[in-house]
């Protein structure tokens, strides 16, 4: 049986060496990959990288023993705080039943009916499993509440747990009610209510959910309420999500499984991000997205789980890069590089998803010779160790 891996603060050790590293990730320009390496840590951040040989003496010592390191994965796109599960949705589905946007009903009367401890205790349980699987950095959703009280509970919730929360009441319109209508809650007392816990805000543009203008109307609102945009954007069919996310300068479009050549362009052209969750595919069915074309396009990639029950039920990054790999068109270094330094340019932050000095000392130890063997080894726990920064 392999041991449970190690999930420690990096901030407990003043200093702290690892060193006979087989493989180092750091993502440095010059050198972004270096082989028999050591690490320094002080203060949680990235001190020193350089030839084993050569590592500075520190307080505390690892000794990787000829495995790899790789930076800590950053997970920008997850529903954490819900309550129930949709398996018997996703056995329907299985049996060939097509995913639609209202099965979000469904999570919504589960997590209503939740009392706080129950989510906050949920919500913790899924992101320890996340980080024993070495997601050091993850973002949070609310939208399984749809009413002002619950969505600012969910953001309050995934406040505790993380930084990167965000707000989206424009998940799906509630029964009963006009969708202008309830466009007009989200961007009036929802907002007021949920921004004071969030750093984004989405909508799921999509048929069935919201329509451009009013994945517009919502954006724009968080905007001038403080918020950063980011956009659920052609998931289920061609559609205006993508081009909404690059005309409102949000930092990431994500799903992206359905684009034009002008959606593919507009990416390249703006910078947003294209979130690729494979997670989401293999739960549906639908295609993958074409991670190749995108990226010989010059389109900035991430990858991450969108884990929530309904259509991507995990957290894990490893399994979302294996499925990159054999699914989407990329190398097992191009995915990585998706998981981490691409997921960080999603919540457009320069502290998490590489090694270089000056960083969060945010990384995992692998019991492998190589970041390789996340894909070629599918479903296998290699992550032996997990450090996240405490700074």
């Amino acid at each position: 049986m392999t041991p449970s891996p190690i999930v420690e603060r990096a901030g407990s050790h003043s200093s702290l060496a690892i060193t006979h590293i087989g493989e180092l990730v750091t993502w440095d320009d010059d050198q972004p990959i270096r082989r028999d390496a050591g690490l320094v840590i002080e203060d949680g951040r990235v001190a020193w990288v350089g030839p084993s040989a050569d590592t500075p003496s520190a307080d505390d010592a690892i000794d990787a023993d000829g495995r790899a390191v790789v930076p800590g994965f950053v997970d920008s796109h997850t529903h954490l705080v819900f309550a129930g599960d949709r398996a018997e949705e996703f056995a329907a589905r299985m049996a060939g039943q097509r995913y639609e946007a209202g099965g979000i009903r469904t999570t919504v009367a589960a997590t209503l009916a939740a009392s706080e401890d129950e989510l906050l205790r949920l919500a913790r349980r899924r992101l320890a499993e996340a980080r024993a699987q070495g997601t050091t950095t993850i973002e949070i959703k609310s939208g399984y509440g749809l009413d002002v009280a619950t969505e600012e509970r969910l953001l309050r919730i995934a406040s505790e747990l993380t930084p990167e929360t965000t707000y989206l009441g424009a998940h799906v319109v509630p029964d009963g009610w006009d969708a202008d209508a309830y466009v007009d809650l989200v961007t009036g007392d929802m907002l007021a209510a949920c921004a004071p816990h969030a750093r984004w805000v989405d909508a799921f543009c999509e048929t069935g959910a919201f329509d451009a203008d009013q994945t517009r109307t919502v954006l724009e609102a968080g905007m001038a309420a403080g918020l950063q945009a980011r956009v659920h954007a052609n998931q289920l069919g061609f559609g205006p999500g993508v081009q909404v996310a690059c005309e409102v300068g949000a930092a990431a479009a994500d799903h992206c499984t359905y684009l034009t050549d002008a959606d593919v362009a507009a990416l390249a052209d703006s910078g947003v991000v294209a979130g690729l969750l494979p997670g989401v595919e293999f739960s549906t069915r639908h295609p993958y997205p074409d991670a190749r074309r995108l990226l010989d396009a010059g389109v900035r990639i991430a990858l991450a789980t969108d884990c929530n029950p309904g259509t991507s039920y995990t957290s894990s990054m490893p399994f979302c890069i294996a499925l990159a790999v054999r699914e989407m068109g990329l190398t097992p270094t191009e995915a990585l590089f998706a998981a981490t330094q691409g997921g960080a340019w999603s919540p457009r932050r320069d502290d998490v998803g590489h090694l270089r000095p000056g960083a969060r000392a945010d990384l995992a130890l692998l019991d492998a010779p190589s970041h390789v063997h996340l894909a070629y080894r599918p479903g296998v726990p290699l992550v032996s160790r997990v450090l996240v920064a405490e700074v």
